[in-house]
């Protein structure tokens, strides 16, 4: 059985050392913000703010954690999410790379689903 709590600290971790590396510009009106759902296991890091007269808001990274598992939703940095799992001691079987599709997955190394 997987330790949920362990893999929420994981992930808490995880969204804290990435925030941490806040590119944004400083004059930018652009927030990084992260969210943890601990009752319901949803984890997002976003932006949100206004770029000029533009409003920003999309999620940087989505995490949840369904069955027993880690879902990686989407991630739209160039960290490796799985790999650094991994490093944190999380088994391969239990991650899942949910932006890709089930079919795809079957060749990902990680778990299907």
């Amino acid at each position: 059985m997987a330790d949920i709590k362990e893999y929420r600290k994981n992930i808490r971790d995880l969204l804290e050392e990435i925030h941490g590396y806040d590119i944004s510009n400083s004059d930018s009106g652009i927030e990084g913000q992260i969210i943890f759902d601990t009752e319901h296991d949803h984890y997002l890091l976003i932006d949100v703010g206004w770029e000029q007269k533009k409003h920003v808001y999309g999620a940087i990274i989505h995490i949840d954690i369904k069955d027993e598992k880690i879902w990686i939703q989407r991630n739209n940095t160039e960290i490796n999410l799985a790999d650094r799992l991994v490093e944190m001691g999380v088994p391969k079987n239990h991650i899942v790379i949910g932006f890709q599709s089930s079919f795809t997955r079957q060749f990902s190394g990680y778990a299907v689903g």
